[in-house]
């Protein structure tokens, strides 16, 4: 080889290692102020979606569905975030008549999944965000959406409300909208990272758990998009004796309550190419555009849904204790703090 040919061979590696190492910086850096999950050990796609790869900056789960097909929106299933279920023993647990708390995060690398919780704040983005909501911090002017994070709302009151449903079948792949059920609502969120729902009397789940969802509709402050992200789940505690009722879609009903659907209602699907159990239209009594929260308006009460159980008691009360603490995974984990150290490497090695 002659030795004039080591420039042209040098410029074309370090172009190869820049562009490697500026390409993984990029992909770190999105999701960052994006939109908001709800996470948990027992949430499908917690680790991502490459197969091998425990990405702790994962933003799979985060990202919206809107207008999309049934097949791809239904569990999330647009980017496979469906296909990668929890750690075999990982569920969300549920205990009767009690609370559990899940994570409301931008990303997995602001939550305590990741990072040994190192980079967790008030907010799901991982600051403290003093003045949210209350200033100007996070959005242009006083009558501006938050931006940063993107929670889709002007302040804490105005936030729409988020909700669990539950099915009654360990196969995610069985869940229909009529045997998924809404079972609690948390108004006012998502706000801060920490999230704390109200469980009814719920019935012990097959011997394999339920699959669960959580669920979010903004209200206005940007694109009409939905979440409807999956959950392998346990019932815990003393557990009911009546089944969860077959589910109804939800329906608009500000102004006139006579016209709430009662009793056990599916989640909202909304906006989407195919598949939408809510069609509306017009202004709400603000004036601004109707939109499908899950609260009062759509006929949702605050905190467990009482209302959605069958009359008769057909099903064993058993007690399931709660699940012992899991220890962490140990030994060599691919994650993007590898990655990191690679494309840092990469761009230092690009210009020697």
């Amino acid at each position: 080889m002659k030795l004039g040919c080591f420039p042209v061979l040098w410029k074309t590696e370090a172009l190869y290692y820049l562009s490697i190492g500026l390409f993984v910086l990029d992909k770190l850096a999105l999701g960052v102020n994006g939109h908001v999950a709800a996470w948990h050990k027992g949430m499908y796609c917690l680790n991502g979606t490459i197969s091998g790869v425990d990405d702790q900056d994962t933003n799979s789960a985060v990202q919206p569905l809107y207008q999309l097909n049934k097949t791809d929106w239904w569990m999330h299933h647009f980017n496979g975030c469906d296909q990668f279920p929890p750690a075999a023993g990982d569920f969300l647990e549920l205990p009767v008549n009690g609370e559990f708390t899940v994570e409301l995060a931008v990303n997995r690398a602001f939550t305590t999944f990741s990072y040994d919780g190192t980079r967790v704040g008030t907010f799901g983005d991982g600051q403290e965000h003093p003045g949210l909501g209350v200033t100007l911090e996070g959005k242009d002017n006083a009558t501006a959406c938050i931006t940063n994070p993107n929670i889709h709302t002007q302040n804490e009151t105005m936030a729409a409300g988020t909700i669990f449903a539950i099915s009654y079948t360990s196969d995610i792949t069985q869940v229909t909208e009529d045997n998924l059920v809404v079972f609690t609502v948390l108004p006012n969120t998502p706000w801060k990272r920490l999230a704390t729902y109200k469980v009814p009397n719920l019935p012990v789940c097959p011997d394999d758990g339920c699959i669960c969802t959580w669920g979010w509709v903004p209200n206005g402050c940007g694109e009409p998009n939905m979440y409807m992200q999956p959950f392998r789940c346990k019932v815990t505690g003393q557990t009911g004796t009546q089944p969860v009722s077959r589910a109804t879609a939800p329906m608009w009903c500000e102004g006139n309550q006579s016209q709430c659907i009662a009793g056990a209602k599916q989640m909202v699907f909304y906006g989407q190419i195919e598949g939408n159990n809510v069609d509306i239209s017009g202004l709400d009594s603000t004036g601004q555009p109707k939109a499908p929260t899950y609260d009062t308006r759509m006929g949702f009460t605050s905190g467990a849904q009482t209302d959605i159980f069958q009359a008769d008691a057909t099903v064993s009360s058993t007690y399931i204790p709660p699940a012992p603490t899991s220890s962490s995974e140990s030994g060599l984990r691919i994650t993007k703090v590898n990655v990191l150290s690679w494309a840092l490497a990469a761009v230092m090695f690009a210009f020697l």
